[in-house]
């Protein structure tokens, strides 16, 4: 699957030496440069008979993130995943079957919730919530049945038929629970489980509402696990998930159109190719994903519109995504990235992330809304179907009780990137993948440990500066992911350019003998770009560098008490005790016009496109309308025919042929990211169109 386009070997140097009492003295050290497909796949990939495996997950904790995604941890903390233990009577411990084998309720949630809310406090290194999440860990492991089942014994409609759904991400919370801990009951407990689902019939096994589509994940962990420990007696049992499950292999089809199925169930194949090596089964997942996108994907963002499910004829890009899918689809986007080594995967979860989710809460992470679209003028609580598919109160508006799938899972979605950053490689490297102010603590070559820190703006920025940090010198090879929008990305070490210019949608490997404080930097040049959606009446999509833009709309935000019925779910419940001041629920509505087309030229390029670029924000928050670094003017004419359906829902893009204003305005545009309300998907007028 690898396919080196360049080899060389340079020259580079000027490595300073961090000392003031002698003068900076330089040296000349050799850097073999490639420009690859994918890192190498060496010795050190998943255990045999395991295929794929190209680039690790670092131990939680190991990538520290700085700057806007510090902030975004932080502001979670302090948010809804940080304190929805206090906040969610799901969470509530007395009655809670995840703590007690007579417990009174206990599903989906804690577990939604414990994976993301531990992420967090390992990677923040927070003392109070590692000690919050041991209380879970500890309860679901002296809790294990006889027969090595863990947690509730739930059934989904038939007795014989255990409920194994909510089990699956309890075993991610587990995994990483372990990598902070070392605590080896987890692998005892993870063994004991595994081999108790091999005893299930198959007629039993995976029957209900939710684990036949997400058996998946399920698989994933016995993959973790057999790398942890070669035990291969759980290994048939990837190939008993794959065989129970729906067929996620169709061709041409999905065998569920469930949002949040789709998002995680795609890669389901994927992961059984890690079993049997057969290409069928990963060609599916990539086909799987591009299905789901050609019919109801025509949108920016990375996502599709199933609110809900996605339904024929509502593919318009107001058609929304749950918050629960886009941390779901980052998650298998992360997953991807590893076994396939493909870069195609980080430049979707960037889209996915700094587009579609950073958007789906409010700035303070204390409330989000259910869906989420690329074309947005309204956020509110009123009933909106059949607009979208689930007609329900409050599926726009921002609200700590969006749902309870939501309110619980929307945690690991930061977290895991943050812990994503930075992954091994099979050959003993590094490689940086989703790129973010950081540092890493790593082992390298014979087992060296390094520290690679990382400074960037990035994705409002160009530039990103590594430095290497060792305690003697050490040769390893280090990849750079080039993103398939990163035409003419140059590299420099120590700043001698690498006499390249690297390939888009690949990886540039650095492979020296690195010395403290070695320097790389890294330019991927961010041009405006413009994407056309055929299926969706030729709307336009304006793109800068990985970021999408969006018309900036001046935003009424309406405070509500989130205890009113029409501002939560049925499903959504508060503790006792709970001071709801806090916790209030916002509607968003427009105070400027929306309804326009943009004025482009031949190439679907807006005419006369300027940038500004602001200060960078005191606070490292660049995702608010008020904070963004960047903004861009435009011209654009409105479209009188175009506004709210009878709904009070954003309607559909009108028809090419709707009039236009004869007067210009000139428009600002925004990453999408910061932009709550948003525009996205564009109408057009040419240049010279007086309609």
């Amino acid at each position: 699957m690898k396919r080196i386009f360049l080899s060389l070997t340079l020259l580079t140097g000027l490595a300073q030496l961090p000392t003031s009492s002698s003068p900076i003295m330089t040296c000349r050290a050799q850097t073999s440069v490639a420009v690859v497909e994918r890192p190498e796949l060496g010795s050190a990939a998943y255990r045999a008979p395991l295929h794929g495996g190209y680039l690790r997950k670092l131990p939680v904790g190991q990538v520290q993130p700085r700057g806007w995604l510090r902030e975004f941890l932080n502001r979670q903390r302090a948010g809804l995943n940080g304190q929805l233990g206090t906040v969610s009577d799901w969470l509530d411990k007395n009655g809670n079957q995840w703590l007690s084998d007579t417990g009174s309720h206990g599903w989906e949630e804690v577990p939604y919730w414990l994976r993301g809310y531990a992420s967090l406090a390992y990677v923040l290194d927070d003392e109070a919530m590692k000690r919050e999440a041991q209380v879970w860990f500890d309860a679901v492991m002296t809790h294990l049945k006889p027969n090595g089942e863990l947690g509730p014994s739930g059934t989904d409609g038939n007795p014989e038929t255990p409920d194994l759904w909510a089990k699956m991400p309890m075993l991610w919370a587990l995994q990483t629970y372990y990598e902070a801990s070392g605590d080896e009951r987890v692998l005892q407990a993870m063994t004991r489980y595994f081999k108790w689902e091999l005893t299930i019939p198959d007629e039993h096994f995976l029957k209900g509402l939710w684990q036949a589509k997400r058996g998946g994940d399920n698989e994933w962990s016995v993959v973790w696990l057999y790398n942890q420990t070669g035990d291969e007696t759980i290994l048939p049992l990837i190939s008993k998930l794959h065989r129970c499950g729906v067929d996620w292999t169709m061709k041409d089809d999905l065998p569920n159109w469930h949002g949040v199925n789709v998002a995680q169930g795609f890669r389901e194949p994927a992961t059984t190719y890690v079993l049997t090596g057969e290409s069928r089964l990963l060609d599916a997942a990539y086909e799987n994903f591009s299905t789901m996108r050609r019919r109801y994907g025509q949108v920016p963002g990375g996502m599709y519109g199933a609110d809900e499910n996605a339904r024929a004829g509502y593919f318009d890009p107001r058609q929304g995504t749950e918050t629960c899918a886009l941390v779901e689809q980052m998650a298998s986007d992360e997953i991807l990235m590893g076994l396939t080594g493909d870069p195609f995967w980080a430049d979707h979860c960037e889209d996915v992330a700094l587009n579609s989710y950073a958007a789906a809460l409010m700035p303070d992470m204390r409330s989000l809304r259910y869906l989420t679209a690329p074309n947005m003028a309204v956020s509110d609580e009123r009933l909106h179907g059949p607009s979208i598919d689930n007609n329900l109160r409050g599926m726009l508006s921002m609200s700590p009780f969006s749902s309870r799938c939501c309110q619980h899972n929307h945690g690991m979605g930061w977290p895991y990137y943050a812990e994503h950053l930075v992954m091994a490689t099979a050959d003993g490297g590094l490689a940086t993948m989703l790129y973010a102010a950081s540092e890493t603590r790593a082992h390298v070559a014979d087992g060296q440990e390094v520290v690679l820190t990382e400074e960037t703006h990035y994705p409002f920025e160009e530039q990103v500066a590594l430095t290497l940090h060792t305690a003697s010198a050490v040769r390893f090879p280090l990849y750079l992911r080039i993103p398939a929008w990163a035409e003419g990305a140059e590299v420099c070490v120590n700043d001698d350019p690498v006499g390249t210019t690297a390939s888009a949608g690949c990886y540039v490997r650095l492979l020296r003998e690195w010395q403290d404080g070695d320097r790389v930097r890294l330019t991927l040049p961010m041009r405006v770009s413009s994407r056309v959606w055929a299926q969706n009446k030729n709307s336009v999509s304006v793109n800068y560098g990985p970021l999408t833009l969006s018309l900036k709309i001046d935003t009424e935000v309406e405070q509500h008490d989130s205890r009113d019925p029409q501002f939560n779910q049925d499903d959504s419940h508060w503790q006792q005790g709970v001071d709801a001041a806090l916790w209030p629920c916002y509607v968003l509505k427009p105070r400027s016009d929306w309804n326009y087309a943009l004025k482009v030229d031949e190439s679907h390029l807006p005419v006369g496109l300027t940038m500004k670029r602001k200060a960078w924000p005191a606070d490292d928050f660049p995702f608010t309308l008020e904070s963004v670094p960047l903004e861009f003017r435009a011209m654009g004419r409105q479209i009188p025919s175009w506004g709210l359906d009878a709904t009070g829902m954003t309607d559909v893009l009108p028809d090419e042929s709707a009039p236009r204003s004869e007067k210009e305005t000139a428009l600002t545009l925004v990453p999408m990211g910061a932009a709550r309300l948003r525009i996205a998907a564009f109408p057009t007028c040419l240049n010279d169109d007086r309609k």
